[in-house]
């Protein structure tokens, strides 16, 4: 790791009352990591642990319900247990690949919603929401770096992104619709660790690096640890959101590929976007075709404002990339599928210049069989 973590500064003075804060989510990944943080933060006296089961995490106040529930704003306003929370780190989401897109929505953007407003009933200072620098786009003509304020210009086409940008629109909507609520978004890089498993992710587990012809794509990662840090200071009140998190500068595709050892396969556009939405329009892998912009076009952030609030990351690009390798070592995908031992065997035994057009071939005989 490249650097030290700076201190986190106190947010008020010190005659202020220690923060209450309740973290969604908090069983699981980037939720259970911050918990852990928070609970042994400076200025912090109580924090509530809300998930669907309760966690490792100890001296924390587990509370175990659904975040869509609207029961949850007599969590927040305290219900004569103690006293009511300052301010709610939201990071119950489902991202996962696997997930059914119409259930998954229906989870993200409805737990958001019951948030927000249970958390404006309560009395709740601060609300903290986190979504992804997938939400800027990734465009050709895409800034590099892009500044926070930069137009979203993503569109639903990738996995996921319709829900972070509708969740986008109610941290915008919220402060308005709820005057004295403050809301701040963080927007994460490319995510590893915290058991994060993405397209993104899984691109490098595959026997070659898919590269579209013509395409210039930039890499920049996310640690969790950074992430959660970046958290930090905003629950702490350090940084107005929106602000974007990853490590400081970006990754050629060529230095990707030194770096990870993975030789490219490069295809022509009409080839690779065609065979990705035909693979997804049979079902035979999670990624739809928009999920391959974000490996051609640039969406690589500043970071600014977690950069003048005292925050830098304690990852570089290089660093974050040897621990994902590390992470996904023995995992084998093609087209974003994950493949199980016995199809990695007898998929990729032969894996050459033509390994992905080879497999992708052969998934859709297969499901064309299947349905005769």
């Amino acid at each position: 790791m490249s650097s030290p973590e700076p201190v986190v500064r106190a947010a008020r003075n010190a005659a202020a009352a220690p923060l209450t804060i309740a973290v969604t989510g908090a069983a699981d990944g980037v939720g259970a990591l911050f918990t852990e943080r928070i609970a042994v933060a400076d200025g912090v006296r109580r924090v509530l642990a809300l998930d669907e089961r309760a966690g490792a995490t100890e001296g924390v106040e587990w509370h175990t319900l659904d975040v869509r529930d609207p029961a949850i704003a007599d969590r927040l306003r305290g219900d004569g247990e103690g006293p009511p929370v300052d301010v709610v780190v939201h990071l119950a989401l489902d991202l996962g690949l696997e997930s059914d897109p119409a259930a998954r929505s229906a989870y993200n953007v409805r737990g958001t919603q019951t948030v927000l407003t249970a958390a404006a009933a309560a009395g709740v200072r601060r609300v903290v929401l986190c979504t992804s620098a997938m939400v800027y786009g990734a465009l050709p003509d895409n800034d590099v770096p892009l500044s926070e304020d930069a137009e979203l210009r993503a569109t639903a086409d990738a996995g996921g992104v319709d829900d972070l940008l509708e969740i986008e629109r109610l941290a915008e909507r919220a402060p308005k619709t709820h005057p004295g609520l403050k809301v701040t978004v963080l927007r994460p890089a490319v995510l590893v660790g915290g058991g994060a498993d993405t397209a993104l992710t899984r691109y490098f587990e595959s026997p070659r690096l898919l590269v579209v012809a013509g395409s210039q794509p930039r890499w920049q990662f996310c640690h969790v640890e950074d992430l959660v840090g970046a958290l930090e200071h905003a629950a702490l009140d350090l940084v107005d959101g929106p602000a974007a998190v990853g490590c400081d500068g970006w990754l050629e595709q060529e230095e990707v590929e030194e770096l990870t050892g993975i030789r490219r396969m490069e295809l022509p556009s009409t080839v690779a976007l065609g065979a990705a939405s035909r693979l997804h329009r049979l079902g035979l892998t999670p990624s739809p075709a928009g999920d391959l912009a974000y490996t051609m076009h640039p969406w690589v952030v500043s970071g600014s404002r977690l950069h003048e609030a005292g925050w830098r990351p304690r990852w570089s690009n290089e660093e974050v990339l040897a621990a994902l390798l590390a992470e996904v070592e023995g995992r084998h995908t093609l087209a974003g599928r994950r493949l199980g031992a016995k199809d990695a065997a007898t998929t990729l035994g032969a894996a050459g210049a033509t390994v992905a057009l080879v497999g992708t071939a052969a998934l859709v005989r297969r499901a064309r069989r299947r349905r005769r």
